[in-house]
């Protein structure tokens, strides 16, 4: 059967990973190609498809999937009470990487698990932006003029988190909720983490908020870094990467801490990255966004147009307004952008990195998980 619904796709997807990770485990390499010629298939039918019915659902279509804007209205708000409650965000996960990292959680936690689509980029700046604030990137642009400005820088474009989340909440709730907001980085300053969390446990009802960027660094560094390319060389030794780092993480430390306390946590991501193996020329100005799975710019076109989402209409991905003859591009199934000047070097580099922004289920579908501490 053709998959046609986002729940139709999200269901042959996590399958497939399922059946990646279980045959990688059993050392299966030669079904392990059978099961990735099936991914390729599902992502040539998946990228127009969601072309087909994106601006739909920013319209919001009733059949729309649950995006990045719905998960603190449909999963945070009803654990809100008078008790503390933990909401996660590990940047950048895959759900193959979820699926590795979930049983070192289960000891402590039982684990529902649902998923969410990422919204469009999937990037940091418009994805991780609207699950906190619960609105689209056109709407922060509006409440905070100048934002927009940072366009391709990513890390400016998120350093109000914690306001979007305090507004949110506010709207959703009607009352301010008190919200205790960390990003960590690195591993390095765990104690100092743990002792900030534990202090702000203190306060009725709080919801504490922690970003992990570990996974986004991961897997932005290994396009920059020979050794990592080797560590990471492919879905299962990223997996693997990913499982080592969550056993030794500030994260694990903190989750654990909050079961034994007996509080409650909420975990996703904002989005995927997919292993991108094919380069696809695109022309553009040289006022183009740096991204190699999504440009902005004039005049920008790609040699192919079926390898990517092309609009001129900002409000297709609830972008503000650009300038005047803006087009807005995103790579499909695992291309990724090159100039035809840079086409060799671009190749060389990139080829086989884990990159994101574009329109893949890697990208799109990720996990959301309601853990709640088993009995001690």
């Amino acid at each position: 059967d053709e998959a046609s619904t986002p729940d139709d796709f999200t269901a042959v997807y996590t399958e497939l990973v399922d059946w990646h990770i279980r045959l990688e485990e059993a050392g299966e390499s030669g079904l392990m190609d059978t099961v990735a010629s099936l991914l390729e298939d599902l992502r040539r039918d998946f990228g127009p498809w969601v072309v087909r019915n994106y601006a739909r659902w920013m319209e919001d279509a009733p059949d729309r999937p649950e995006l990045s804007v719905d998960v603190v209205r449909n999963h945070l708000v009803p654990l809100l009470d008078s008790r503390p409650v933990f909401f996660v965000v590990l940047d950048c996960m895959r759900l193959d990487q979820w699926r590795v990292i979930a049983p070192l959680l289960a000891p402590y936690f039982e684990i529902e698990e649902s998923y969410h689509y990422s919204i469009l980029p999937t990037a940091t700046p418009y994805a991780r932006n609207a699950i906190f604030g619960g609105i689209y990137a056109d709407e922060i642009a509006r409440r905070r003029p100048g934002w927009w400005e940072g366009v391709d820088e990513e890390g400016s474009m998120n350093a109000f988190e914690d306001e979007l989340l305090a507004d949110q909440l506010r709207r959703l709730t009607g009352r301010e909720v008190p919200i205790h907001y960390e990003k960590i980085f690195t591993d390095r300053d765990s104690e100092q983490v743990r002792a900030r969390i534990n202090s702000a446990l203190r306060t009725e009802g709080v919801v504490i908020a922690l970003v992990f960027n570990f996974v986004d660094l991961m897997t932005h560094g290994r396009s920059e870094s020979p050794i990592l390319m080797e560590v990471a060389k492919d879905e299962a030794a990223l997996r693997d990467l990913t499982r080592s780092w969550f056993e030794r993480s500030t994260a694990l430390k903190v989750l654990r801490e909050a079961a034994a306390a007996g509080h409650r946590v909420l975990l996703t991501t904002d989005h995927g990255s997919i292993l991108c193996q094919h380069p696809t020329t695109v022309y553009a100005r040289r006022d183009a966004t740096s991204n190699l799975r999504y440009k902005f710019g004039a005049d920008l076109r790609a040699e192919e147009p079926s390898h990517a989402f092309a609009t001129k209409d900002a409000s297709d991905l609830r972008l503000p307004e650009g300038k005047l003859g803006t087009c807005y591009l995103l790579a499909l199934e695992d291309f990724f952008f090159v100039y035809p000047t840079k086409l060799r070097e671009y190749q060389a580099r990139y080829r086989n990195s884990f990159l994101h922004g574009g329109v893949s289920p890697e990208e799109m579908i990720v996990p959301v998980a309601r853990l709640t501490p088993r009995p001690r």
